[in-house]
């Protein structure tokens, strides 16, 4: 049984880990097909080339990871862009597989969207219960906008669209700009750069802020998993254990002889992200599937040694 798979944002972090996994990591039944898109050979704000694509490639399942993401000095500096561009890629991507026919789409979110107050631990349930932090409102709407589609496709054309909701991802092949990406990739970036030319490693912000963290490999076999299930609602996808940035830092800090310093001047952002993952222990417990989640020391061990090696050819 051959299944082709559309992977948007194939390019990007959790693209690449998906490409990177071995067959021991799918089904042994099906033969998969996977293509992996991005934003040279597509441009998904646009319907008509989203349109042409989907009609050539004709996927069985899609993966969506495209979309228009950064850190926090990114969100907070392009909020139109950052809500504009979401929609029209998501709109685009869950129409065109409706046209198409695809038998199932696996859409990622991100647990920065849910509300800035809400109880904790973040339930799935949570997600449309509040605003979310005004450092991130355009993005997180837009996200969010993306459940409600894959509900709304789900009930009227009885297709079957879900979400995974990962937490913090990182992870080899990330994004290292040093004022758009996220909080590990630019860190890293920022304690090689000290380094490289003998000054302090300066961290921005207190250091107080708590997130859980999901290395990019594990994360792509979990999304693997989702698809290869009969789940049909949406789900968190991550660790149980948190960090504060100040941790964090210190590691990354450790794998390259430096210390770390604190700007207590610089903005923090939302305070903690705190997500429950039992729906996703219930899951990997019915199918009984031994997963375990990659220790954050080693998997930011083995990101540093990837940028290290790879510096000059890495998004930054």
């Amino acid at each position: 049984m051959l299944k082709t798979v559309l992977v948007t944002g194939g390019s990007g972090l959790v693209g690449s880990a998906i490409r990177g996994l071995s067959k021991d990591d799918f089904d042994e039944n099906i033969l998969y097909n996977f293509i992996y898109l991005n934003s040279k050979m597509c441009d998904l704000k646009s319907f008509d080339e989203t349109k042409k694509l989907f009609e050539l490639i004709l996927p069985n399942y899609v993966i969506h990871l495209a979309a228009c993401v950064g850190g926090l000095y990114k969100n907070l500096n392009n909020p139109a862009t950052m809500y504009t561009d979401n929609i029209l890629i998501n709109t685009n991507v869950l129409e065109c597989a409706r046209l198409t026919g695809v038998e199932k789409l696996v859409a990622c979110l991100s647990t920065c969207i849910f509300p800035d107050k809400v109880d904790y631990p973040i339930h799935e349930s949570s997600l449309h219960d509040g605003p979310p932090h005004p450092s991130n409102e355009s993005y997180a709407y837009a996200k969010r906008m993306l459940e409600v589609q894959c509900r709304a496709y789900n009930k009227q054309y009885n297709c079957n669209f879900i979400c995974v909701i990962p937490t913090n991802v990182y992870g080899p092949n990330d994004n290292y700009n040093l004022e758009d990406s996220h909080v590990i990739p630019a860190l890293i970036h920022r304690c090689y750069l000290a380094k490289q030319n003998g000054l302090d490693f300066i961290v921005r912000g207190t250091g107080k802020p708590l997130r859980q963290f999901i290395y990019s490999m594990d994360l792509a076999k979990l999304i693997i998993i989702v698809l290869q299930s009969t789940i049909k609602e949406s789900i968190i996808l991550s660790p149980s254990n948190e960090y504060t940035i100040e941790q964090v830092s210190k590691m990354i800090s450790s794998k390259f002889g430096m210390n770390s310093i604190l700007d207590n001047s610089s903005s923090d952002g939302q305070y903690r992200k705190t997500s429950d993952n039992s729906k996703l222990n219930t899951l990997l417990n019915y199918n009984k599937i031994d997963f375990k989640f990659t220790d954050l020391e080693i998997g930011l061990s083995q990101t540093i040694d990837y940028f290290i090696e790879h510096y000059e050819l890495l998004r930054k």
